[in-house]
């Protein structure tokens, strides 16, 4: 992140905007607008903007801006203003003003985001100047999803701040005060115009302190396999609320960066070969959060029921009387299909599917291997690199064909994601192409409908043309 948003005061001073054209006058209509007084140098004299009195009340004509009198200039913004911006920038640098000079960030100390004006809910979004197209598509999905009201909420949370803080002296205790505030009845009050009435509500709270008292919580979340994106929204707030935060070893930091930035975030996983607190310290740790009132959230990667011992961590809550929620993720299984193309079921073709897991060689030896020999039969493999050759070997001793297509699919839905494809018969030398795990293995027909396997038959065609050609 290179540049930290941050909001001017525009109470505190004027804004000199230098330019002409339709480009100044837009940021000049947004910085009236937002209630700033301007002090606007036109280059080419045009001075005529369309204004009507009130806002023409707060724009001055300013002096060439290379010899005005800058003191109390909060800002300057140049739009339109040519070569002209650039001379006035330094200008701005030498005297430690903020300025903008649009398109233009070699000479820029500041940006201009797309903006959602709620009222006193604003939200500014950034591309570090890279692309305002992206902040404006950005901006309207935001447009979208935020209440309409949803700076009147704010406004009358900001009016209850104070007479607040002295009945809540903790801070802890204030925001959960608020949180119930705005995720309840009150809350939607405000949101649907009807403030009076939230008012009122607010006003017969005669306990503060026994409004914010509420039971722990533990919510089990699915983390998905990696990419952040498919955090559900369920998930993405259960994150956002959460006090502690125990994870996996498997949830990528850009899935951990989602949850509220002061929670306490604890490693509780561990992988193959490197130690790890153990499953009865970490249903400890969740049931002590728990019952010290704080929202705890589990996160395990994938999902929580799909070889997360979703089950027994929840066995384990249950008898402690302790209270939980659970919140599916995307499993690992799932992400690869998804990300390769590997249709994990055809019409016709591929008509059952069967989830294993086998960490250790030992795991793959005790499998029914003659279970999983149906050619109509789609066969996931999770944590199987280590088992790879037993895993080959039980398969093939149950009658599966050495022929059947086998996909090896590693970090699935993460940046650095890799597959590779090939042969039952191939798959320990496969195992050994995706460097490090975590990795699924897909195991059936279906693998040849996948985008590698297309991959790989195309260059194989190529390098038959090439051979030919040679």
């Amino acid at each position: 992140m290179r540049f930290l948003p941050i909001f001017l005061d525009l109470q505190t001073g004027p804004v000199l905007l230098v330019g002409a054209g339709d480009l100044v006058r837009a940021k000049l209509r947004l910085l009236l607008s937002a209630g700033a007084r301007v002090r606007w140098f036109a280059v080419d004299g045009d001075y005529d903007a369309g204004l009507d009195s009130e806002a023409a009340g707060r724009v001055e004509r300013a002096g060439d801006p290379l010899t005005a009198d800058l003191n109390g200039v909060i800002a300057i913004l140049c739009a339109g203003a040519g070569e002209l911006g650039e001379t006035v920038a330094r200008r701005a640098r030498a005297v430690g003003i903020p300025v903008n000079v649009m398109d233009d960030l070699t000479h820029s100390t500041f940006i201009f985001p797309a903006i959602v004006d709620r009222g006193d809910v604003v939200v500014a979004v950034g591309t570090g100047g890279c692309s305002p197209v992206v902040a404006r598509r950005v901006r309207e999905k935001i447009e979208s999803i935020l209440p309409a009201r949803i700076g009147d909420l704010a406004g009358f949370i900001g009016r209850w701040r104070k007479p607040m803080q002295t009945r809540l002296p903790e801070m802890s205790d204030r925001r959960k005060f608020w949180e119930r505030i705005v995720d309840g009845p009150i809350g939607a009050l405000v949101l649907s115009g009807r403030e009076s009435e939230a008012e009122r509500a607010l006003n017969a709270i005669e306990d503060p302190v026994a409004f914010t008292s509420e039971r722990g919580l533990v919510t089990l979340v699915g983390a998905g396999p990696g990419d952040p994106d498919l955090l559900t929204v369920k998930a993405l707030r259960a994150l956002q609320d959460a006090d502690v935060v125990f994870y996996d070893d498997l949830v990528s930091p850009e899935v951990l960066d989602r949850a509220r930035r002061d929670a306490a975030r604890i490693s509780v996983g561990r992988r193959i070969g490197k130690p790890g607190i153990g499953q009865e310290a970490t249903n400890r740790l969740m049931i002590e959060a728990a019952r010290e009132g704080k929202r705890a959230v589990r996160l395990k990667g994938g999902d929580a029921f799909i070889f997360g011992r979703g089950g027994e961590e929840i066995a384990a809550l249950r008898e402690a009387g302790v209270a939980y929620a659970v919140v599916p993720g995307v499993t690992a299984g799932i992400g690869a299909a998804a990300q390769f193309e590997v249709p994990l079921t055809f019409r016709k073709k591929a008509t059952r599917i069967t989830f294993l897991t086998a960490h250790k060689t030992h795991d793959a030896e005790t499998v029914d291997w003659s279970l999983l020999t149906d050619v109509a039969m789609t066969v996931v493999v999770y944590m199987g690199i280590t088992a790879a050759p037993a895993i080959r070997a039980g398969m093939l001793a149950a009658g599966r064909s050495p022929d059947t297509p086998v996909g090896v699919f590693a970090r699935v839905t993460r940046p650095d994601a890799k597959a590779v494809v090939g042969t039952l018969d191939q798959l320990p030398d496969l195992v050994t192409q995706v460097e490090n795990g975590p990795a699924i293995l897909i195991i059936g027909d279906v693998v040849s409908r996948s985008l590698p396997w297309r991959r790989s038959d195309f260059d194989r065609l190529a390098a038959s043309l090439m051979e030919k050609v040679e």
